[in-house]
């Protein structure tokens, strides 16, 4: 064997660890019998959370969607997060409490997160939900997330959908399909037996132990997955609820689209970088499955990247088997690829149809590519700063 053999076909094979990882999530989701996670007794107080900045066009909806869901001794708390527009005001006349916070050199929801928290120290609740001011609650959720943060003694992520307009181009309804793939497929997977999920940054849900004595003001541009991460190595990694669902729609502007993308996939490599090996090797050491089964989930690639980095193995493989006559490359490599085509189509077949066609799909490939460029800017000049996605409301 060739030193060419081997890397091809070595590549071929590491790639296969996320690809398999990414065909059990889905096999589990389509094949197993649900889950439904128990909600009885009495629900302690909570606090609803929301960091917001220039949302005046929004808050209202949003606030609304919670408002009906609190109990008595509930707290909804609005943080305006370096506002230059009527957020406060409008989130105060929904029956928000409003903590106006202005610090432009320390920007970023991490930073506004961990000001709300310190002021609900003085009057701590049981639990403390996170939703983001663009969001929408289903009837239930609180009470769900709750009581089950509450029995549960763990943070409790919901069903978080991002969901395009009617009208949406193709490319949108591809980034609909992924997003279902990432925050419903794949969690439901890992749910089905019992295993915990990766926190998506709005619909969470904390005992006030794990939240308040979280490092939150740290800046980093998912700073939910960080967490996730830090909070299951404390030994408290969150529970994914399927029941309880939120929403939330993507930017219609180019720019929010191209900007909320960048900031997501530069920030998810660079956790798969900084904390996956650290977190797979600690899980191996001390033996623990709920933590090697988020390190393996969290070492999974953004959707399109791992398709791209699929199809460069498969046609360096099918190069050598043509002219070196080497055909263990092809094999592993072409192995993988079917795997990773087998469960896009049973995600598709499962939670897909509605968004999109089959003959669409198939075209899925040509939107990966145009994903290059994002990519290389991760090599040559990375996001690391949070910077807040342009919505549609900020062009009226």
């Amino acid at each position: 064997m060739t030193l060419l053999d081997t890397l091809i076909g070595g590549a071929a094979l590491l790639l296969m660890v996320p690809v398999v990882v990414l065909f059990l999530e889905v096999l589990l989701a389509v094949t197993q019998r649900e889950r439904t996670a128990s909600v009885a007794g009495d629900r302690r107080r909570v606090a609803v959370l929301v960091p917001a900045h220039d949302e005046a066009l929004i808050i209202g909806r949003t606030l609304r969607t919670i408002v009906p869901q609190m109990a008595g001794g509930d707290r909804l708390v609005v943080v305006a997060d370096n506002c230059t527009d009527e957020t406060a005001a409008l989130a105060a006349a929904e029956g928000a409490e409003v903590l106006a916070r202005s610090d432009l050199l320390r920007r970023g929801k991490g930073y506004a997160l961990d000001f709300g928290i310190r002021h609900l120290k003085s009057d701590a609740p049981e639990i403390v939900l996170i939703v983001d001011a663009d969001c929408r609650l289903a009837p239930g959720v609180i009470d769900r997330l709750a009581r089950l943060s509450q029995r549960s003694g763990r943070p409790v992520q919901a069903l978080y959908l991002m969901q395009a307009a009617e009208n949406a181009s193709l490319k949108m309804r591809i980034a609909e399909f992924a997003w279902v793939i990432k925050n419903h497929v794949r969690p439901l997977g890992l749910h089905r037996l019992g295993l915990p999920c990766q926190l998506m940054g709005t619909g969470m849900a904390f005992p006030w132990a794990s939240i308040s004595s979280a490092d939150l003001a740290t800046g980093h541009i998912v700073e939910d997955l960080k967490l996730g991460i830090d909070l299951a190595r404390r030994g408290t990694p969150p529970l994914f609820c399927p029941e309880a669902l939120v929403t939330s729609e993507f930017p219609a502007s180019s720019e929010g689209v191209r900007s909320q993308r960048t900031r997501w996939e530069h920030g998810h490599l660079s956790v798969i970088f900084s904390d996956a090996p650290q977190l797979l090797l600690s899980s191996l050491a001390t033996l623990n499955a709920r933590a090697l089964a988020l390190a393996l989930d969290l070492a999974v690639p953004p959707l399109s990247l791992l398709t791209l980095l699929v199809l460069a193995a498969w046609s360096a493989a099918a190069l050598l088997s043509i002219f070196a006559k080497s055909y263990f490359p092809l094999v592993a490599a072409s192995a993988t690829a079917a795997l990773l085509v087998i469960a896009i189509l049973l995600s598709w077949r499962a939670y897909g149809r509605r968004i999109i066609s089959l003959i669409s799909l198939a075209l899925a490939m040509l939107h990966a590519f145009l994903k290059i460029p994002l990519y290389l800017k991760f090599v040559v000049a990375r996001q690391v700063k949070w910077i807040r996605s342009k919505r549609e409301a900020d062009e009226r």
